[in-house]
């Protein structure tokens, strides 16, 4: 390839900092899976969050109207349910398109190391 052709081929530039973050990754990818939505209480145990870790995550998804959340009571009991939105289904699998282009831009590079776990020294 030339030095035109390679020229930031490597800059990613669709890794959207909004979902990049481990636990936002994981709370969209918990929605995309669940197209009704989940509760606040099952969210937090899919992904291993803390209370405030899991409210300051989906305010951050919320604000970039990634997902929708509706507060309300059940049993007498609060309940908050989060859901996916079409533009945060939109931009998670954008995101996921540019994971997978990653991932072959990895594999295919002929001057990368062997990813044959052999043949590597042990640390």
């Amino acid at each position: 390839m030339s030095d035109e052709t390679d020229r930031a081929r490597f800059s990613y530039e669709g890794l959207e900092r909004t979902i990049h973050e481990k636990a936002r990754l994981g709370l969209l990818t918990s929605l995309v899976s669940h197209p009704k939505g989940l509760s606040f209480v099952e969210l937090k145990r899919l992904c291993d969050l803390t209370d405030g870790n899991l409210s300051r995550h989906i305010k951050v998804l919320q604000d970039a109207d990634l997902v929708t959340v509706e507060k309300g009571y059940e049993k007498n009991r609060p309940h908050t349910h989060c859901m996916i939105t079409a533009e945060g289904q939109r931009q998670f699998f954008e995101y996921v398109a540019v994971l997978e282009r990653i991932v072959r831009d990895a594999t295919a590079d002929e001057t990368a190391p062997s990813t044959d776990l052999k043949s590597k020294p042990a640390l």
